[in-house]
């Protein structure tokens, strides 16, 4: 699919990554369709923003429809809307709880399932959710959250399975910390013992999440699917 033809939906497009992206693909000449709970700064003709909240599922369908009423064939949900809590297990508040899957797990499983039924009009699409290396390093401090993110790589897993035949495909992005409004109240201490755990030493960069998302947007690459890629190595 060309570009200038196509659409792609990204979630959490106001600010951080999701920013970063929406603005990369409409340079690039996407139709892009992004979404957050609040308004966007982005202001352009081949942007439409709606203010949702992907855990409401009746915010979800208007965003898909809205892409279908465009005409514009969905290429990729980019879902990349998320939220981090810091509770020791013990002290947890289950409003915590509750919001973190609502956003995590369902807003993930509500965009691709819409995503994944326009993009099987034409046999063809890339889903790419995004997980956390809080995952394979079994963070203390972060279990609900932790088991947020196992829950969206299991869940991509299938979504790989049940996609596969249609033409597509479904992984997910799962970075290091990148110095996003997402971490900005983790202590420096902990960021750092962090990042010491990893196989390559440093802070991820919004460069490096975008050279995994083009290489599971291209066109061509047809055949990588129900991946997890943890960037800095786990």
């Amino acid at each position: 699919m060309k570009p200038q033809d196509s659409a792609i939906v990204i979630t959490g497009s106001s600010r951080g990554i999701g920013l970063g992206l929406t603005s990369i693909m409409l340079e690039r000449g996407w139709h892009v369709f992004g979404c957050s709970r609040g308004p966007s700064e982005v202001k352009h003709e081949r942007y439409q923003h709606f203010e949702i909240d992907v855990a409401d599922e009746k915010g979800v369908v208007r965003l898909f429809g809205g892409v279908r009423k465009s005409g514009k064939p969905l290429y990729a949900v980019l879902n990349n809307a998320g939220t981090a809590s810091m509770n020791h297990v013990l002290t947890t508040p289950f409003d915590t709880m509750k919001k973190l899957f609502a956003v995590n797990v369902f807003g993930t499983m509500l965009c691709s399932r819409e995503g994944a039924k326009l993009m099987l009009r034409h046999k063809m699409g890339r889903i790419i959710n995004f997980g956390s290396v809080a995952v394979p390093y079994s963070l203390e401090g972060e279990a609900v959250y932790t088991a947020s993110k196992s829950a969206v790589e299991a869940y991509t897993k299938v979504l790989a399975r049940e996609m596969g035949e249609h033409g597509i495909t479904a992984n997910s992005v799962s970075p290091n910390p990148v110095k996003t409004d997402l971490i900005a109240g983790v202590p420096v201490e902990k960021m750092t013992r962090l990042i010491n755990r990893q196989s390559i030493k440093r802070y991820g960069e919004f460069e490096d999440v975008l050279r995994v998302v083009d290489f599971l947007l291209d066109p061509e690459n047809t055949f990588v699917t129900g991946q997890v890629i943890y960037l800095g190595g786990p």
